[in-house]
Formats: structure tokens, C-alpha cells, sequence
């Protein structure tokens, strides 16, 4: 798959090395609860601030906000650390979210 914009990607590694690549972290979150029996090596997301480097996404920091436009409409993106999310946070405003509570947003 090519991705639509290089700030919004997603990616999933099985245990056997395949990898799973997706435009958006909705879609990811979508396929992985479709497949719930699958165990992943890596799970991990696109840094909104440097397209093209991979953050774990369980340790992630996430921002929804109807200011960014998604390439399939999750307005959420990646952080890799809490002062730099919190940063565009105040600029654009938006809901802090946690992989937990990411996770549930798309079940």
C-alpha cells in the first residue's frame, strides 16, 4: 500500500515478520480488532513531526483534532513525547488521547 500522506501512517509486524501497513491509525485499530487473534511484534505509528519515523504506539502520545485532516478521517496523530503533543495541543487545540483510550475510540 502507498501512503497517502507520510504524517498519518500506521504499521503492524507479526510475530513471523509480516508487515501491515496502513494510511491512517483508525484503520489500523479497525483491522486489528478484526483479527484479534493475531499477536504483533511491533505496533506502531507514524511521528506527526517527523514523517517517515516510527514511534511503538503503545507509548505514543495521541491528539485528535478536527485541524488535522487525515488521509480516512481519524483527525488523530502521534506525538513522541507529551510536551510536543501538548504544545500543538494548545496551538490547535483538540483531546489528549492515551493508546487505551485510542483503542477503544475505533472498536
Amino acid at each position: 500500500m502507498t501512503l497517502m500522506d507520510p504524517k498519518f501512517g500506521a504499521e503492524l509486524v507479526t510475530e513471523k515478520g509480516k508487515v501491515f501497513v496502513f494510511d491512517d491509525v483508525n484503520c489500523m485499530l479497525q483491522y486489528m480488532d478484526s483479527v484479534n487473534d493475531e499477536v504483533y511484534k511491533h505496533i506502531l505509528v507514524t511521528d506527526y513531526l517527523n514523517p517517515g519515523v516510527l514511534l511503538d504506539a503503545n507509548v505514543a502520545f495521541y491528539l485528535k483534532s478536527d485541524q488535522f485532516k487525515t488521509p480516512m478521517a481519524s483527525q488523530i496523530v502521534a506525538f513522541p513525547d507529551y510536551d510536543k503533543m501538548n504544545e500543538f495541543k494548545q496551538k490547535s487545540g483538540g483531546v489528549y488521547l492515551a493508546w487505551g483510550e485510542l483503542t477503544t475510540q475505533f472498536k
